[in-house]
């Protein structure tokens, strides 16, 4: 049976009044949670429109026409006339729209594990980073970047090798302070708060041991980048988003039913402690590859659920496949800014990110409070 359809029914030792108030309760969730297709569309639409201004905008400006020629004209069996010149097709093809895509990529993971944090722990502060992710990936980072540790396999490079165990040894520390409470996602939380802070006392400690040299390039990394040359990350990232994203989208209607709490999940069916290992898991391994090729970059996890949560449902099954577009968006948007604010020169991803991300998230819960 498959994920997505969950046997939402009582066990049948239950009496005739439990299985009425079950069945009604899942009736009520199914019309209290359905799927505007307008807000799919329009999330959808937004990053056709924010690929096309990234592919077009740089410090050598293409005509959007000729790149959705030259793009078009790559697809099998079709042969298009292009207006742009070979060097600018190299510019398209190896340079713009690598990052592009990485960007939209790591967005949309982020997007997708901020939203499955939230719902998990049914806490709206929730963000990828909850578990000690970045704390772990970036004390990786910085073992690799100043102290030459090699942990590279196969096409993974020594520095996203390095995060993205890092990563995964800090929230496999924290299931163990924990004991593995998935059924209690508040000592889950706490001891992943716990080893966010060890983590980053030994990260700042590691950075403290580097000369100036090697301190200035862990940082530039810890303050997020999409610095990419040809398609190898993308390659890297890519199977992570398919398969982790494709898990938490399987298990979006469970956040919905772990929303009405856990006697009701169970009374539904629901397993609320399998459930949550699972999307912890699958979020976790999402943000971790998400990490270990871009660095930190903070508020995307945290302001974009808010932001569709607000304008568009609360339904995680609308929430998470939204959040995902959504966040694809807003980072390669702002990924153009890091690109051109500067030019020559680059602006961290990271930096732009919590610029705009702050200021978005008070007005978002600025709304919700009025709302509320």
């Amino acid at each position: 049976m498959s994920p997505t359809m969950i046997p939402l029914r009582p066990p049948a030792s239950r009496d005739a009044s439990e299985l009425s108030d079950a069945q009604e309760l899942e009736r009520a969730i199914d019309r209290s949670f359905a799927v505007p297709v307008s807000a799919l569309g329009g999330a959808a639409l937004m990053v056709v429109l924010v690929a096309l201004f990234s592919s077009s905008s740089g410090a050598a400006t293409l005509p959007p026409g000729g790149v959705v020629t030259t793009l078009v004209d790559r697809l099998p069996g079709v042969s298009v006339a292009t207006s742009l010149s070979e060097r600018q097709q190299a510019v398209l093809l190896q340079i713009r729209l690598p990052r592009m895509v990485l960007g939209m990529l790591v967005g949309a993971a982020l997007g997708m594990a901020g939203a499955a944090f939230q719902g998990v722990f049914r806490n709206p502060l929730a963000d990828p980073y909850l578990l000690g992710v970045s704390a772990g990936a970036g004390f990786g980072a910085v073992l690799a970047l100043g102290f030459g540790l090699d942990l590279g396999w196969g096409p993974f490079a020594a520095v996203p090798a390095a995060a993205f165990v890092g990563a995964l040894v800090a929230v496999t520390a924290s299931a163990l302070v924990a004991r593995g409470s998935f059924s209690s996602p508040a000592t889950l939380l706490l001891s992943g708060v716990a080893m966010a802070a060890l983590f980053s006392a030994a990260q700042t400690f590691a950075l403290s041991k580097l000369d100036e040299t090697r301190a200035r390039e862990v940082l530039s990394w810890l303050f997020g980048r999409l610095a990419t040359s040809g398609w190898d990350q993308v390659v890297l990232l890519g199977p992570y988003v398919a398969v982790c994203g494709g898990i938490l989208l399987a298990h979006r209607r469970h956040l919905d039913v772990l929303r009405v709490g856990d006697d009701e999940a169970r009374a539904l069916g629901l397993d609320p402690a399998r459930s949550r290992l699972v999307v912890i898991v699958a979020a976790t391994l999402l943000t971790a590859a998400a990490v270990s090729v871009s660095g930190l970059i903070a508020f995307v996890g945290l302001v974009v659920p808010h932001m569709v949560r607000l304008v568009a449902s609360h339904s995680y099954r609308v929430i998470l496949p939204v959040s995902a577009l959504v966040g694809a968006a807003l980072l390669a948007g702002v990924d153009v800014g890091a690109r051109t604010l500067v030019a020559p020169a680059e602006l961290p991803v990271g930096v732009i990110t919590a610029l705009v991300g702050a200021p978005v998230f008070a007005l978002v819960l600025r709304r919700s409070h009025g709302r509320a």
